[in-house]
Formats: C-alpha cells, sequence, structure tokens
C-alpha cells in the first residue's frame, strides 16, 4: 500500500470528526506561524523617555519611509489655529430693532388719536413743520414712511454689524434717509427714529460652523510623509528625547516595549487575518481543497515549508554592515512554494498564496515593502515559467526565469530607494542565488511530496511517457500492435487536447496506457494478430464480447499492479465507456439463435469518462482503429468517419459526463482529421450493414431529440 494510503489512514481511523481534524490543521500550522515568525521578536532593544537625555547615538539601520502621526498632529494643531471664527448674522437682533421702530410709529398713531403733541409723545426733536405733516397725514402716507423706514433698517442690518462697526450703520441708514423717495415734510421724523435708535450687533459668533470648519482643517491635512535614510542619526547621546525620536525608533523596532508578548499578539492577528482571508478565498474558488484532507494539509505544509526556511535565510549574517546584511531577505524562497504549489495543487491557488507569503516575509523584514514586492514577483514569475511543465528542461527555464525578474525588480527598487551601486549590486547577487535556491528546493522536495501525498505531477507523467518503463516495454513485446496503436492515439487525443486548452501531456501519457489490458490475450485483438485468421470468428459473439471488453478490467489489475497513478487509471477505465460493441451485436443479431438480444450484454459495463481528456483519448481510439480498417482512407473519407464516430457517440451518450461542448467537438474533429498521415496496420472494414446501422441509430436519435424538444 502506498505511503500515503496508509499515513491518512491512520489518521481517519483516530476517530475525530472531518470538521474537527480540518480545524485542528488549520490552529496547528497557523500556530508553528506564528512560533516561527516570532523568533525574530525575542531580541534586546533600547528603552528611552521623553523628555530625558539619549544614553547613546540611535541611527537606522535600514531606510524606513512612514506616516508621522506626531508630526502630522502638529500640522492639524496649526491648520486649527489659522482657521478664523465664523460669525452669523442674528435675525432674532433685527427683529428686535424693527419692533423698536414700529414702536414709534404706535406711539404717533395714538398722539394723533388723542390730539397729544406729537412732539412730545414721541420724545423726539421734530421741526414744526414735520409735526404739522404727522399730524395731518393721512394712514396710507404713514404706513408708506413705516414701510420705507422697516426697509431702510433691513437692509442696513440683513449684512450683519459687528459691535465696533454700529455708528457707521446708523450713518448708512440717515444718509439713506437723505436719498430717500419720502416727502422732504418726514424726513426729519425719520432721521430722528435712527438716530435716537439704540442699535445691537447683529453679527454673532456661530461656534457649530467654525467648530465644523476647524474640524474640516483637522481632516484635510495630508499624513506628514518622513522618510529615514539608513546610517542617518535619529537621536545623539546625551540629547534630549522628543516625541520625534521615539516615533522613529518604535517604526524601526528599536523602541522597546513593556513585553515581547504585545508584538507577537500584533503578529499572531495579522496570520490570523491572513489565515482567514485564505480561508475564505479556498471556500469560495477552491471548496474541494477543504474537502480534502490530504490537499489541506498539503498547502499546510508547504505554506509552513517557505515561512520556515525564509525565517532560516533571514536570520543569516551576512556582512557587519547594516545595509548589506538585510540584502539577505532578497533570498527568501517565496518562489519554491509558489512552484511547488501550482505543481502539486492548483495555478490560481498559487497566486493567492504567492501574495500572503510575500506579505509574511515583509512583515518578518520588520515591514519593508521592497522584500515583500521581490518575493511577490519572483513567486509570481516561478509559477508563469512552469504553468505548462513538460519537461525537466522547463525547471531550469524556471530558474533562469527567477533569476532575471529578481535582477531587474532589485535594480528597480535600488533606484527608487537611492541606493549606492555597491547595495544594489549585492542584492542582485541575492536574487540571482534566490532563483537557483527555489528552483533546486523544487525539484529536490518534489519526489518527496508526491511521495506522502499520492499526486501525480506533470514530472511524473513525464516519467511514465519514457518509453523505457517496464510495462511500456512489456507492451510494445508482447503487443507490438496496441503499443503502435497507442503511440498513434497519443499523437491524435494530445493534438485535440491543444486544440480544447486540455491538459496534453495526461492527454499522451493516458494514451499511451489505456490498452495495457490487451497484454493479457494480445491475439484477440486485430492489431495483434500476425496471421490473416482471426480468432473471433470461430468465437460465439458474445464470447467474442467477453474476451473484448475485459480488457478494460485486465488494464485496470495490470495497471495497479505497477503503480499506475489514479488519473491514468481512470483513463484505462473510462476510456470505452459504456460502448456497444456494435460490429458483435450486429453478428449476434443475424443469428437465427440470438432472435431476441439485449443491447446491454454488448456493451462496455464501464463509467463514462469524467475529464476532457478521457473523452479525448476515447475518441481518438475509435477513430485510429476505424480509420486504419479503410482500404482507400482519403481525406474525404476520413473526415466523414471522423464525424460520423464523434456523432455516435455524442448520440450514445458517451460523452455526456465530461463536459465537452458542440463547439470543442468540432474542433477535435478538425484536429483528428489533421494529425491522421498514415495507417500502417490493417484492420477488418466494418461491413456496409454496420455502417447503415450506424447512420440509423443516428437518424434515429435525432428523431428522438427533435421529439423532446418539441
Amino acid at each position: 500500500m502506498p505511503l500515503w494510503r496508509s499515513f491518512w489512514g491512520v489518521i481517519r481511523k483516530s476517530g475525530a470528526n472531518l470538521r474537527v481534524r480540518r480545524f485542528s490543521w488549520a490552529v496547528a500550522f497557523f500556530a508553528a506561524v506564528v512560533i516561527i515568525m516570532g523568533l525574530g521578536y525575542l531580541g534586546d532593544s533600547a528603552r528611552l523617555e521623553e523628555g530625558q537625555p539619549s544614553p547613546r547615538d540611535f541611527k537606522a539601520p535600514r531606510t524606513l519611509v512612514y506616516a508621522s502621526e506626531v508630526l502630522t498632529e502638529k500640522a492639524r494643531v496649526e491648520a486649527v489655529a489659522a482657521v478664523k471664527p465664523v460669525y452669523m448674522v442674528s435675525d432674532e437682533v433685527t427683529r428686535k430693532l424693527a419692533n423698536r421702530v414700529k414702536n414709534y410709529f404706535r406711539v404717533l398713531e395714538q398722539a394723533r388719536a388723542t390730539d397729544k403733541d406729537v412732539a412730545a409723545a414721541l420724545g423726539l426733536k421734530l421741526p414744526a413743520d414735520t409735526v404739522k405733516a404727522l399730524q395731518a397725514a393721512d394712514a396710507p402716507s404713514l404706513a408708506s414712511l413705516e414701510q420705507t423706514a422697516q426697509d431702510i433698517l433691513t437692509e442696513v442690518m440683513g449684512r450683519g454689524v459687528q459691535e465696533d462697526a454700529l455708528e457707521a450703520a446708523r450713518q448708512r441708514m440717515l444718509e439713506q434717509v437723505g436719498t430717500s423717495q419720502v416727502p422732504s415734510s418726514y424726513r426729519p421724523f425719520l432721521t430722528a427714529i435712527f438716530r435716537e435708535l439704540e442699535l445691537e450687533s447683529n453679527f454673532v459668533y456661530d461656534a457649530q460652523s467654525t467648530a465644523r470648519l476647524r474640524e474640516q482643517a483637522r481632516a484635510e491635512v495630508t499624513p506628514v510623509q518622513v522618510t529615514v535614510r539608513k546610517n542617518e542619526k535619529i537621536v545623539g547621546e546625551g540629547e534630549i528625547v522628543k516625541p520625534e525620536h521615539l516615533e522613529v525608533l518604535r517604526n524601526l523596532g528599536l523602541l522597546g516595549q513593556a513585553s515581547p508578548l504585545i508584538r507577537l499578539v500584533g503578529l499572531a492577528l495579522l496570520v490570523a487575518v491572513l489565515f482567514v482571508v485564505l480561508g475564505f478565498y479556498l471556500w469560495q474558488f477552491h471548496r474541494h481543497i477543504l474537502e480534502n484532507e490530504p490537499e489541506q494539509v498539503l498547502l499546510g505544509l508547504l505554506l509552513l515549508m517557505t515561512v520556515a526556511l525564509s525565517r532560516l535565510v533571514i536570520a543569516m549574517q551576512v556582512s557587519q554592515q547594516p545595509e548589506m546584511a538585510g540584502l539577505v531577505g532578497y533570498m527568501a524562497p517565496v518562489a519554491a512554494g509558489s512552484m511547488l504549489i501550482a505543481i502539486l495543487l492548483d495555478v490560481r491557488l498559487s497566486v493567492f498564496v504567492t501574495a500572503v507569503m510575500a506579505l509574511l516575509v515583509g512583515t518578518m523584514m520588520d515591514g519593508q515593502l521592497a522584500y515583500a514586492v521581490v518575493a511577490l514577483v519572483g513567486g509570481l514569475a516561478g509559477i508563469y515559467s512552469i504553468s505548462h511543465l513538460h519537461e525537466r528542461l522547463n525547471l531550469v527555464q524556471a530558474s533562469l526565469y527567477l533569476m532575471a525578474v529578481n535582477v531587474v525588480t532589485i535594480v528597480a527598487l535600488g533606484l527608487l530607494q537611492h541606493q549606492a551601486a555597491m547595495t544594489v549590486a549585492v542584492g542582485v547577487l541575492m536574487g540571482i542565488g534566490n532563483g537557483v535556491f527555489s528552483t533546486v528546493l523544487t525539484i529536490g522536495t518534489l519526489p518527496f511530496w508526491e511521495t506522502v501525498f499520492g499526486i501525480t505531477t506533470p514530472l511524473k507523467l513525464l516519467e511514465l511517457a519514457n518509453p523505457s518503463q517496464p510495462l511500456l516495454k512489456r507492451m510494445l513485446v508482447e503487443a507490438p500492435g496496441t503499443y503502435h496503436h497507442s503511440l498513434l492515439v497519443a499523437n491524435l487525443a494530445e493534438a485535440a487536447a491543444e486544440a480544447l486548452g486540455a491538459d496534453t501531456l495526461l492527454a499522451r501519457v493516458g494514451a499511451y496506457y489505456h490498452d495495457i489490458g490487451k497484454i493479457k490475450r494480445p491475439y484477440f485483438f486485430i492489431e495483434n494478430q500476425l496471421a490473416r485468421e482471426n480468432p473471433h470468428d470461430k468465437l460465439a459473439p458474445t464470447l467474442s464480447t467477453l474476451i473484448i471488453t475485459s480488457h478494460v478490467k485486465d488494464g485496470l489489475e495490470i495497471g495497479r499492479e505497477a503503480g499506475l497513478p489514479p488519473v491514468l487509471l481512470d483513463i484505462v477505465a473510462q476510456h470505452h465507456g459504456s460502448s456497444l460493441l456494435l460490429y458483435f451485436y450486429q453478428k449476434a443479431s443475424e443469428s437465427e439463435q440470438n432472435a431476441c438480444l439485449s443491447e446491454k450484454d454488448f456493451r462496455y459495463d464501464c463509467r463514462k469518462p469524467q475529464t476532457k481528456e478521457a473523452a479525448l483519448v476515447m475518441l481518438a481510439d475509435g477513430v485510429e482503429a476505424g480509420v486504419r480498417s479503410m482500404q482507400n482512407p482519403t481525406p474525404g473519407r476520413m473526415e466523414g468517419f471522423v464525424r460520423r464516430l464523434i456523432r455516435e457517440k455524442l448520440e450514445d451518450g458517451q460523452l455526456d459526463e465530461c463536459n465537452i461542448t458542440l463547439r470543442e467537438l468540432d474542433a477535435i474533429a478538425q484536429s483528428f482529421v489533421r494529425s491522421l498521415s498514415g495507417i500502417f496496420h490493417s484492420r477488418i472494414e466494418y461491413p456496409e450493414s454496420v455502417v447503415k446501422e450506424m447512420e440509423r441509430r443516428a437518424a434515429r436519435g435525432a428523431t428522438v431529440r427533435k421529439q423532446s424538444a418539441g
């Protein structure tokens, strides 16, 4: 029994529920990542107090760019102080003044009604002709006069009058009386009113608006960006420590905390967030991994391996100079984890996990963006370089891709940060080393992951495609016709897979092994018959059917004994589906002793193709066998046969479970026709009656479909 099956068998027998085990794995990997990353936070650090002298000189070990809360707060305070108080016009004060003006006219009305002295009643000094005019005025004239007074008051006070501008406002009122359309006999009356009117400032402080403007000014302050260069002195020995000094040291990780647990808690929260986000991503787009315990554990182990190796690399001391020592972060082998996840699990998943691992590396490097960028770009380059892995040379190319991308990225970051030429050169060397290290790590550990978790990778398929494989050599010796037939089927299936965008390597290798069951009884299959005699001519059709269909079961037994991976065994089991052996069924139907036959007795008892690759092997197998049996395989006849066979398989329901569209079937037919260049082994041609029966069944299937649609 394979190692991985034994291992997972023990875990499943532990009695724990799958959901509990899945949660336990996640917690275990989370704890391991936090512990590994937290090892770098336990060193000694300086302790300073604001307002006290610094015990020594402090210099920046690296370049740092951050948003200063201390300086930003100072800028906010200055912005708030620059806001002028807001004043508003008080309508209440204006109404009060309007009522005072109105009272003069009410008193005038009462004096006129009681024949009292108008000037005395009003308490105003008025010329005799004005008093006489007021006593003789009619009601409309007085109403117009009052309206004019109110208009003048409203116009002057409506714009707001501060306390120190009251007399100026009074003068404007008097000037407007002089320029108004009021009869000259009435003007002294209005002038006297505005001279005696007790004015009040209606320009009052608006606390709410002022506060709003101050908050707006505070919010509009852009955070102050501070750049600290490597080896720049932050605070010297004996200098008084200021808040901005403490802030720089805190961002550089040089300021002592009350306990290292505080940083560990922060680290744990960050890792927890990343794990939760990764979990949601898996649930949304790769739920099968969450439901597959081995794949979940494999993902966790690859993530943990990458973090652990990155921690070891970062801890290396390559130089006593701070600006050089930090460059070792460019060696973090994130690309190795990315490539392994892409090869063993899924390419798209590896892209997302690469971003997570890059963030973790950046965190281990004290939040320096440059190292996270190099890790991310390098990981993506590694994924791209092995996304179509078809030969071992691709892994060597992956190393070259990684080195080139790392060099360009590190040089670009060096130019952005104005680094010295020597610093950039050392960084480039680290990037080149990263490419080599990540590739070697991928190649070296890949067989281990394949063995423990039973995963069939492209490299494993490449090994199985080697003609020196024992099973292929056995087929070549014991069933040479089948071997040659499998090679032709592989060519057809691979070309069609490329046209569909399916897995070309899986289609080719699956075709190599799809007929391994024929090794058990090779001479019952026409391609292995050296003489002209066909043993099926002497057998009953039912017995011939049993012998032919048994090669699938025999193939599964031989494949399991040889240790073929499940993906290839699936193709062996599915490459005929539940197809009907039409030749033997027709032959049995023509016999008088078999008047009542069941198609089921002449069908393969196998599962229909579940993948496009298995379906391509099925179609390529039938096409190669049928075209080889033609007497004169012209392009037109070949294309007609190819399309007829595909249509027959479709109408027989053999392609119902492999998610192939009609457009893809047309592309498959075109690919098959292009690939058929020659047939080297003769095979009996199907009788005309069989061809007619195929056409009749196709027509009947089309009629049934139309009736169902109607």
